[in-house]
């Protein structure tokens, strides 16, 4: 049978010894025993203990003396104290030089025990904490990618592997789930590390300016162009240019990127001079651009020369085990930022993050971490301090629905439908300023305003 764990009891009074070991044993733990401070010592240095119950006053080394040297053996173990009552100044002392807790003689059995469960559970959860730390830097760390889960084990195999090579890379996931993150992993771990790493998102770009923006345009190229002009992939040179949101752009674009990657080689706008250019390309899209290939959107040929390497990065709610990796680094990262010092969630706050979609995926999360720290009223952000889709329906309304005899899918949808017309409402159908007041982000307000059936526009009062 496995132990609870282990403990020395140090005592000078063998009656006090033997009784404490038979409750011990009794209650699961495995227990050894000293007789004073200095033979408690050389057992330490021979055998492993979780938690010590010294006596303050003993022939030899006392209790004091032992918790010094207990603590500079190893700080990890436990110390509880036990005191005569004419001892407890020295008990309390005890306590700021480092001792968990003290209990003054004669004591409960049940007392005991209960300051031994709580001791050791503290151990345990610190234990806990400091391993998750150590695997956000280890493990499940890539860069500022974060994730134990196996899919994104493979995104960190696939990245080792390919971050060394020529080859060029695409990445395909929804939103929010960190497709610039992997281009940058890969760069920063590829023999272009010290050169240019140029991002260029290619939805956010009007499609009349991103071929200048990619390529330059010479003075006086058309209206407006008062200057010559750099582009990203001359601005890349010798690093990587990464093409985020590549599924966005026009046909006549992609034939030129097609032939900047297969000649290596661009003209600005405007221009007749053959620039060469040493760019290693890495692309990224939302979109199915297999499917966009066979509607025509996307070109075959470009779409093959990019695709050499895809990876996918999964969405958040499917890979569930890694939402506490994420908030443990997050509430680390804005706990620096707001110079605050937010330990972490509520088990009902803890369970509402486990349990909800993510439609906006990790950014999403990063926002609701963000604003959980910021706003946090004590060390524990609780359920009511998460953004209202997140946490639990409000009891008032909770009764009125359940008055209505609504099923739960029902009665979310009736709630979240109402909330979000109000708040937008009240903020004029401000999408921007409902987003932060509802603490979402905007794609994901306008996600919920789609599958919701609102109108981006409200109907005016005489309709």
């Amino acid at each position: 049978m496995s132990s609870r764990g282990r403990i020395l009891v140090v005592d000078d009074e063998e009656q006090m010894r033997d009784l404490l070991v038979k409750v011990l044993e009794k209650s699961g733990y495995q227990a050894s025993v000293s007789a004073e401070g200095g033979q408690a010592l050389a057992l330490l240095e021979r055998e492993p203990v979780d938690l010590v119950v010294t006596d303050v006053r003993m022939p030899g080394m006392g209790g004091m003396e032992a918790l010094r040297a207990v603590k500079e053996l190893n700080p990890d173990i436990v110390v509880i104290i036990m005191t005569a009552f004419g001892s407890i100044d020295q008990a309390v002392q005890a306590v700021k030089e480092g001792a968990y807790d003290y209990i003054s003689k004669p004591f409960k059995i049940e007392e005991m025990l209960l300051t031994i469960d709580k001791a050791l559970e503290e151990r345990r959860l610190r234990h806990e904490v400091t391993a998750l730390r150590q695997e956000l830097h280890t493990r499940y760390h890539f860069e500022n990618l974060i994730g134990k889960s196996r899919a994104m084990q493979e995104v960190f195999k696939l990245i080792e592997q390919v971050a060394a090579s020529r080859s060029t890379v695409m990445v395909y996931g929804k939103s929010g789930t960190g497709k610039e993150l992997v281009a940058k992993a890969v760069h920063y771990n590829s023999q272009r590390t010290t050169k240019p790493f140029v991002a260029v998102n290619c939805a956010a770009i009007p499609a009349e300016l991103l071929e200048s923006e990619l390529f330059g345009h010479e003075k006086g190229a058309f209206t407006g162009a008062i200057a010559t002009k750099v582009g990203k992939f001359e601005l890349a040179t010798g690093g990587t240019l990464f093409l985020d949101e590549v599924g966005s752009m026009r046909l006549d674009l992609q034939a030129k990127i097609l032939r900047a990657l297969q000649e290596r080689e661009i003209e600005r706008v405007g221009g007749t001079r053959t620039i060469k250019i040493d760019v290693r390309v890495l692309a990224a899209t939302n979109r199915d651009l297999k499917r966009a290939v066979e509607e025509g959107a996307f070109r075959e040929d470009l779409y093959y020369r990019l695709n050499v390497v895809p990876i996918t990065l999964p969405p958040l709610r499917q890979r569930r085990d890694d939402i506490p990796l994420l908030v443990e680094y997050f509430i680390a990262k804005y706990n620096r930022e707001f110079n605050r010092s937010v330990k972490g969630f509520s088990a009902g706050a803890t369970a509402a993050l486990y349990q909800y979609d993510w439609p906006g995926n990790v950014r999403e999360l990063e926002n609701v971490i963000e604003r959980a720290v910021a706003l946090a009223q004590s060390e524990t952000v609780s359920l009511r301090e998460l953004p209202l889709d997140i946490s639990v329906l409000g009891r008032d309304m909770m009764e009125d629905i359940q008055r209505a005899g609504l099923s739960l899918r029902e009665a979310r949808g009736r709630f979240e439908k109402q909330y979000i017309l109000s708040v937008m409402e009240k903020v004029q159908w401000n999408q921007t300023e409902a987003a932060r007041l509802l603490g979402l982000h905007r794609n994901t307000l306008l996600w919920k305003l789609q599958r919701l059936g609102i109108e981006s526009r409200p109907h005016s009062l005489a309709s």
